[in-house]
């Protein structure tokens, strides 16, 4: 056979057959033979070691799947000097494994995005909430946040059971909502972690946009918090809409 019929033999291979093909062709007296077996065998351990991390991340899920419907909760900017906090809800359908979903935090943009679009399209609910800056302000940005995740909540298509939260209690859903608060959620649930990548590319996509009406501050590059570069801009162009007043006064940076 030659290397690209091999590689189409590996490909194509179940579970069971790959590991015997892959010690037959590790020894095969080709140089190019070997040199893919063990690559396809190191991708191999890698595919394994990421299904068995989804394992780990899904114990919530296996724990709550009894009770009926489970929901993740997570938002994203709460610390920024401007634009909204987002909160994302994400119902996925039991048994869902979505590979390299993880904390957001953890994610390159580009991972987010493309992990954005598989979350959407496999999920069985995805609701999102936004509170802008004049509601931060007037009633503080852990006040905005649960309003913002009480919004992603009542947006979803189905009414969730359970809610796996991150570190949170949400004042204000039905008392038949089950809440579990998970400190560090988005690193040990698999709902919550794909609720933190929507609400993070959900508001960084809003942040682009602002950057086309206020393109002196950066937004796109920064997402509003508080880089030297947005500070300078801030002390140089004063405060945009999109500003919240309570976080710059508190910096001391409400004057230009």
């Amino acid at each position: 056979m030659t290397i690209q019929e091999i590689k189409l033999q590996l490909t194509q291979s179940g579970n069971a057959e790959l590991p015997a093909l892959l010690e037959l062709y590790k020894k095969d007296e080709r140089a190019g033979v070997r040199r893919l077996a063990l690559d396809v065998e190191k991708k191999q351990r890698a595919l394994e070691k990421e299904c068995a991390r989804l394992e780990a991340m899904c114990v919530y899920e296996r724990e709550y799947g009894s009770l009926g419907v489970v929901c993740g909760i997570d938002e994203a900017g709460r610390g920024p000097l401007a634009g909204p906090v987002a909160a994302a809800a994400v119902v996925l359908p039991a048994g869902c494994r979505i590979l390299h979903v993880d904390d957001s935090k953890k994610l390159s943009e580009k991972k987010r995005e493309i992990l954005y679009g598989e979350i959407m399209e496999r999920a069985l609910a995805v609701g999102v909430g936004l509170v802008g800056p004049e509601r931060i302000d007037e009633i503080n940005i852990l006040q905005a946040t649960y309003e913002a995740m009480r919004e992603a909540v009542g947006k979803l298509s189905v009414r969730p059971d359970v809610c796996l939260n991150d570190a949170v209690t949400i004042p204000g859903l039905p008392d038949s909502v089950r809440q579990v608060p998970i400190v560090r959620g988005d690193a040990k649930s698999l709902s919550i972690a794909a609720a933190s990548i929507v609400a993070k590319v959900t508001r960084d996509r809003l942040m682009r946009e602002y950057d086309g009406d206020y393109p002196e501050y950066g937004f796109a590059l920064h997402k509003g918090y508080g880089s030297r570069a947005h500070m300078e801009a801030i002390r140089r162009y004063g405060m945009t809409p999109i500003h919240r007043r309570s976080f710059l006064k508190k910096m001391h940076l409400d004057e230009p």
